[in-house]
């Protein structure tokens, strides 16, 4: 093992270094000192995967902010795919294009870029004046707008798939500096988010730009033109790819940097040297990063996006989700339509309770100006989580994460949703000695919390349960909750709100730790532990050899079927077999598709087992020694293997437990 590869702590101070940028000597303040990972990183994956994925940042950040801002949003119809699809015959951007600018052979992308005069005779280009200069953009503006709108986080696309860089890059000569509005875009949006305290992220969608998104247009004889239409061959592009990454990183030392699909496409060489140089490059600025994807790096290092969604419950490790203030476009277009501030709130607390982080993208005008109604919802966050974010910033999921009738999430797409008063979210702190209860709505009179049902947790511990107040740090106390098992019972001060919000928090404060949540049926009965994609059950085979596979078969009422989940008091259980006394056991093995095993209890880390609630009486059971989670595979053959795998929003995932 090389030294590069251990996984050496950098709890030391190390020099924080600045980058020249095209545009002038720029340096960027380390921020707050990285605290773990290997001291370096080779472009390999078991070097890689050593990078710790979710800094404490960003785990406390819960919400950012990035915007859709391009040479696409000129002609502002359609959507930001306007740059392929004005390329393919008959579609209604193609005949958008041909009617406003021209046949695309003749008024091609490139004149949004570089400027032209449309059928009307008006000159359109995307060129963004500041507003220090008379123009409508003011950088400093948008990321006091993103403060106020309670983001932790922020910052551009630097290049979409259409291909043009917003920096002075040097690699792209289809950039922001050369072109357009020659300024360096990415480098004034760093400076302006920097400087209202928030992290600086920057997103990158350009695999795919050469990957497909302009196989409509024809071959180019102009060497430029072909870098633009991503014409330049496998292994160009490909160097392409990773040149401009380099820029970005070296360039403006972002905090995150996000990429969009495709990434699968990309050489594995090509991604594991950006990894490499990206976590290097963080030591040497002694601050903890993150890198996002959808594809083509792992959860180990990395962290996984879904696109307008995210999982119907608890999911570790820790995610993340992109969505859009609006269902129709990422970009701006004339009359874009807008989801509710109610259900982009409700949405951003369900994610966060099942252990997740919300990035919203916003969708500003080609001239820099953000529509009015884009301003009113981003305050509307902004003054929920001023009021009330002491439920939201810095707390981690609990071991449920709520309660209610309403579905939110269940996978990428699944899109923002408002909930009901019924609906209720837990978060806690960090010291696990308070638990918060939102409740998606103002439940008058009494508010009945099920999850804390007697048979399910003891709250003798419970010193204490306050309303957040209408201002940050104040509270209301509320008389003692009764409990009983139906749930827990909390007086609310009245029937009807005593101040408006679109959610309400109790805060519930333990003399220690917050009590352990009991396993379904109690730690003494038996249970079935059934997948929910096949109904079949899990199966120890009966008298069998430490080591042998567990199985899944129909349920016939044998004890080779019947588990015991003994809560260990740390957040974990045990899945003791009725038939022979063994213990569910990863064995150590975190591959996907590896077999769940059974031996005696060792009281081992691969022998314990998390319960996520996913609602009602399913479950994602993921064990501690590995991170992987327990899994039916997808088969539905009685006898077939039971396995491990990657935790994800799949019914594969999930198991219904229910007593016997």
């Amino acid at each position: 093992m090389t030294s590069s590869s251990l996984p050496i702590s950098r709890r030391r101070l190390l020099a924080a270094t600045g980058a020249a940028t095209a545009f002038g000597m720029l340096r960027f303040a380390p921020g707050a000192a990285a605290t773990d990972g290997p001291a370096s990183y080779t472009a390999s994956w078991s070097s890689v995967d050593q990078h710790p994925p979710a800094p404490a940042w960003f785990q406390d950040a819960k919400f950012g902010i990035y915007y859709h801002w391009g040479v696409f949003s000129v002609p502002a119809f359609g959507n930001e795919w306007y740059p392929r699809n004005m390329y393919i015959s008959g579609s209604a951007e193609n005949q958008h294009h041909i009617a406003t600018y021209g046949d695309p052979s003749v008024w091609p992308y490139n004149n949004f870029i570089d400027g032209a005069r449309d059928k009307a005779g008006d000159h359109v280009q995307f060129a963004p004046k500041l507003a220090s200069r008379g123009g409508n953009w003011d950088p400093n503006a948008w990321a006091q707008l993103f403060r106020a709108a309670g983001a932790r986080f922020a910052g551009p696309v630097a290049e979409h798939h259409d291909g043009f860089s917003m920096w002075n890059s040097r690699s792209n000569p289809w950039n922001s500096v050369r072109h357009g509005p020659m300024l360096d875009l990415v480098g004034l949006h760093a400076q302006a988010i920097r400087g209202q305290g928030l992290k600086f992220m920057a997103s990158l969608h350009h695999a795919y730009h050469f990957n497909g998104y302009y196989d409509h247009v024809p071959n180019q004889s102009d060497p430029t033109l072909r870098v633009l239409f991503g014409q330049q061959g496998p292994a160009a592009e490909n160097q392409l790819w990773y040149d401009k990454l380099v820029e970005v990183v070296d360039g403006y030392q972002p905090d995150l940097i996000w990429q969009d699909f495709d990434l699968n496409l990309v050489q594995e060489s090509d991604r594991l040297q950006f990894l490499a140089y990206y976590y290097n490059r963080a030591v040497s600025w002694n601050k903890d990063v993150v890198a996002t994807y959808k594809d083509g790096l792992d959860n180990k290092g990395e962290v996984f996006d879904f696109e307008r969604g995210g999982p119907a419950g608890l999911l570790t490790p820790y995610w993340l989700t992109d969505d859009s203030i609006s269902s129709s476009s990422w970009c701006y277009t004339v009359g874009i339509g807008y989801y509710s501030t109610q259900a982009l709130l409700h949405s951003l607390i369900d994610r966060v309770s099942k252990g997740g982080t919300m990035l919203l993208n916003i969708a500003p005008m080609a001239d820099g100006t953000i529509p009015s109604e884009q301003r009113s919802i981003l305050l509307g966050m902004g003054d929920w989580l001023g009021r009330f974010g002491e439920a939201v910033y810095g707390t981690r999921s609990w071991t449920s994460y709520g309660e209610g009738p309403t579905k939110m999430g269940g996978g990428a797409f699944s899109g923002p949703v408002a909930g009901k008063p019924q609906d209720i979210r837990f978060t806690r702190s960090q010291d696990n000695k308070v638990l918060y209860v939102t409740a998606l709505g103002w439940q008058g009179g009494t508010m009945t919390i099920t999850t804390l049902n007697s048979n399910q947790i003891n709250l003798s511990s419970l010193t204490g349960a306050r309303l957040l107040d209408n201002a940050a740090g104040t509270y209301v106390d509320l008389p003692a909750p009764t409990q009983d098992a139906s749930g827990l019972h909390l007086a609310m001060p009245s029937s009807n709100p005593p101040f408006s919000a679109l959610a309400y928090t109790v805060k519930l404060t333990f003399s220690g730790e917050i009590p352990v949540l009991g396993a379904p049926g109690g730690s003494t009965t038996w249970v079935k532990i059934a997948n929910a994609t096949s109904g079949l059950v899990l199966d120890s085979g009966g008298d069998v050899a430490s080591g042998s596979n567990l199985k899944q078969w129909n349920y016939d009422g044998s004890a080779n079927l019947q588990w015991q989940l003994i809560n260990l008091g740390n957040g974990y259980y045990r899945v003791m077999n009725r038939t022979n006394g063994m213990a569910a056991d990863s064995w150590g093995n975190s591959a996907d598709g590896a077999p769940v095993r059974q031996a005696a209890w060792n009281g081992g880390t691969n022998q314990q087992w998390s319960l996520s609630s996913l609602g009602g009486n399913r479950y994602q059971i993921v064990n501690r020694g590995t991170g992987t989670a327990l899994d039916g595979s997808g088969s539905t053959t009685v006898g077939s293997t039971a396995v491990m795998w990657t935790p994800n929003s799949s019914t594969n995932n999930e198991w219904m437990i229910t007593g016997v």
